[in-house]
């Protein structure tokens, strides 16, 4: 077996393989065996069946199935033998005008066109001047943010005091029959009712003003409007069961209970932070405030990179790609687009490509790695930033533990989390290698730019609409001067002008 590869140019190029018999015929010579063992044909005992009728009824389909297997192996080993570096995967050469003929050439050649990934130079040092933002809160933002803790972290306490409509009355529910109880009426004991919650204003306004030992006489049909839902909570039993009830009630009152916020102590301070964190208010306000500024930092790190971005791709505005190539690679990759369109996408799709190498070949030359503790630290962050949303800042080792091992176990999450974490480490690499200009602004006028970038750009709820064929082309850039990244999607299986 032979393999060249005959280059056009720097960036296109196609790899030749040349097969003798020698090369296939004992592979297909072991499969029509195997075929022979297992064949189950009417006058033929199993695994007596003669080799010619083998030959004859399954002989060209082995050997085309042989020789596609190693024809798709060489080409990857060659790949990976030259260390070539290539856009997407080969593809069958289009000057191939007739099909190989595979029962009377003696050397059968196959050909594929291949995208190189051009050589480049990245001048990214301190004249290149990168955007940093740092966020500042608004104090009514934060003090809204300290007001919810208080209410989070807050108990209800008994009082003596006249009820208010949110107040949660305690008391016994006993079933009326006019100014009586009713004989063997209902009898709900623990009762528990919020006058805000009463539909009928009437009835809401005959509990607010109620104390520990009132009695109040009302109709559960009439305070909530006769929905069944509310009347059998109230009731402590089943819609079904309350069709009939159509009774007054009488609410003995047993307790007042009021909603209390957390104080500013240490008790607040422990469970928003964790124990001993902060000890007193000013730290306290101190670190909420740095947790709340770092909620924005995925988004700071991404107009950051952003920037970077746009800068490379003017870098590499002359460098030149196998444009014609990528067009038909993409083509053949997703049959559900038409010529037209990928046309209309590829200056899109080639300035994001031209940033993917660009990454590639800074972490290759700066040597940037990325190691399994990163990505568990990384999807710690994660979790943590998660329950962070909703205003869950302390918590227990165990459970953010549990929920970061479940984040690990997902094939798709680590692939993301490895991404991540290597723009990361990329972003570090930047901000120390350019000029990083560090502009302050406030936490609502930086989430109006996001929003505005977001939509000039198409990300946010809407971004997987648009064209994955950039990550597609990027995947698939073969470097195989190391092993192949387990992170990476799974390659097509190549086709070879032997099959239709």
């Amino acid at each position: 077996m032979k393999s060249t590869l005959n280059k056009t140019n720097d960036v296109n190029g196609t790899i030749v393989i040349e097969l003798e018999k020698a090369d296939y015929q004992e592979k297909v010579d072991k499969s029509l065996n195997q075929y022979r063992q297992r064949a189950n044909i009417p006058g033929f005992r199993q695994g007596k069946v003669p080799k010619s009728l083998i030959q004859k009824l399954y002989g060209k389909a082995v050997l085309v199935d042989e020789i596609n297997k190693i024809v798709s192996d060489e080409i990857g080993n060659f790949i990976r033998d030259n260390k070539l570096k290539v856009l997407g995967e080969p593809l069958p050469a289009d000057n191939l005008d007739e099909e190989i003929d595979l029962e009377k050439e003696e050397v059968l050649k196959f050909s594929f066109d291949v995208a190189l990934t051009p050589e480049f130079d990245l001048n990214l040092d301190k004249n290149v001047e990168l955007t940093s933002y740092k966020i500042q809160l608004e104090p009514e933002l934060f003090e809204r943010q300290m007001d919810a803790y208080k209410q989070n972290y807050g108990t209800y306490v008994s009082v003596e005091e006249e009820a208010k409509d949110t107040d949660l009355l305690k008391g016994t529910l006993v079933e009326m029959d006019g100014d009586n109880e009713k004989e063997n009426g209902q009898v709900i004991e623990n009762a528990i009712l919020m006058p805000s919650y009463i539909k009928d204003e009437e009835t809401k306004n005959s509990f607010i003003g109620a104390k520990v030992g009132d009695s109040v006489v009302f109709n559960p049909r009439k305070a909530y409007d006769n929905n069944e839902a509310e009347i059998a909570s109230l009731l402590q039993t089943t819609k079904e069961n309350v069709a009939d009830i159509h009774s007054d009630f009488r609410f003995d009152i047993n307790e007042v209970t009021r909603y209390k916020e957390a104080e500013m102590n240490q008790e607040l301070f422990d469970k928003v932070l964790g124990e001993g964190t902060a000890t007193t208010e000013e730290e306290f306000r101190t670190k909420v405030e740095a947790e709340l500024v770092k909620q924005f930092n995925p988004d700071v790190d991404h107009l950051f990179i952003h920037e970077a971005r746009d800068i490379i791709v003017k870098m590499m505005e002359e460098v030149t790609f196998p444009d014609e190539l990528l067009k038909r690679w993409l083509l053949a990759a997703d049959e559900k687009r038409t010529a037209e369109e990928i046309e209309e996408d590829f200056p899109k799709i080639l300035e994001d490509l031209k940033f993917q190498i660009a990454k590639q070949k800074i972490v290759e030359e700066n040597e940037i790695k990325v190691e399994f503790t990163d990505i568990e630290a990384l999807a710690t962050e994660v979790a943590r930033a998660q329950f962070a949303q909703y205003g869950m800042t302390n918590l227990p080792a165990d459970v953010l533990q549990n929920y970061t091992k479940s984040l690990l176990e997902k094939e798709e999450t680590v692939r993301s989390l490895f991404d991540r974490a290597t723009e990361n480490k990329l972003i570090d690499w930047l901000k120390e290698n350019v000029t990083v200009i560090e502009k302050e602004i406030t936490s609502k006028d930086f989430s109006e730019l996001m929003s505005g970038h977001m939509h000039e750009h198409g990300e946010g709820e809407h971004a997987e609409e648009h064209t994955h064929d950039e990550e597609v082309v990027s995947d698939n850039i073969t470097d195989t001067e190391e092993e192949a990244d387990p992170t990476e999607k799974p390659t097509r299986k190549r086709k070879t002008s032997t099959q239709k």
